[in-house]
């Protein structure tokens, strides 16, 4: 290798990292079901649980977004072993949001979910949301990834940063009074957007030089 030249830091293995993951993951719905029982979810128990599952969704969403920028920026290779997981937790938790939106709050009125999902805005933005979520959850696996094939399949996954926008715009919405949070979710994934951005214009700019320099004439070498 060249000097001058570093070499790629590989990471350290981390064997508890996906089980800390997990376990952090469950914390919320954990803390979510004890409190029902013990009838400590306020006085709107069904709001207050709708509230919270959508944020922790938002969360794990903005997260697995985070995990290719942390790669880029600092070089770190942990986050890219739980981006699928985080994804998929983001996507779960927004699948208890609905499942408490349907069933709990509107008793499966499929009547009234309709003219909701058409007459107010916050909640058409959540549904085009999880309608995004659903098909990136459903092909996270590594078979998806070898059925669709890897370009594909990566086309497939932007959608998540479509998700996020949505996602932070149906949280913006739902806030009437204080936006200050929906804000801040809305401003870390811009962030993370504009680095992505970035990459994606320096990448193309070196493909067009490596191009430019590939169609030049080569000279013959003299004699």
């Amino acid at each position: 290798m060249a000097r001058g030249v570093a070499r790629p830091r590989r990471g350290k293995p981390l064997p508890w990292l996906e089980p800390g993951v997990f376990v952090g993951a469950l914390g919320p719905l954990v803390s979510l079901v004890q409190r029902a029982v013990q009838g400590t979810l306020g006085a709107d128990p069904i709001a207050q649980a709708l509230n919270e599952l959508g944020l922790v969704a938002l969360v794990f969403l903005v997260a697995s977004l985070a995990c290719t920028p942390a790669k880029i920026l600092f070089g770190w290779t942990w986050p890219l072993r739980i981006r699928r997981m985080l994804g998929v937790y983001a996507a779960v938790y927004a699948s208890l949001h609905v499942f408490t939106y349907g069933v709990l709050d509107q008793g499966l009125d499929w009547a009234a979910i309709t003219k909701d999902v058409f007459e107010r805005k916050f909640i058409f933005v959540g549904a085009a949301t999880f309608v995004l979520l659903v098909p990136l959850a459903l092909t996270s696996t590594n078979g998806a990834v070898r059925r669709l094939g890897f370009a594909r399949w990566k086309r497939l996954h932007r959608l998540a940063y479509a998700a996020g926008v949505l996602g932070c715009l149906h949280f913006y919405l739902r806030v009437k009074k204080d936006v200050s949070e929906p804000q801040a979710y809305a401003i870390a994934l811009g962030t993370l957007l504009l680095v992505r951005l970035a990459i994606l214009l320096r990448d193309r700019s070196a493909e067009r030089e490596r191009a430019a320099v590939a169609s030049r004439p080569q000279r013959s070498p003299i004699k």
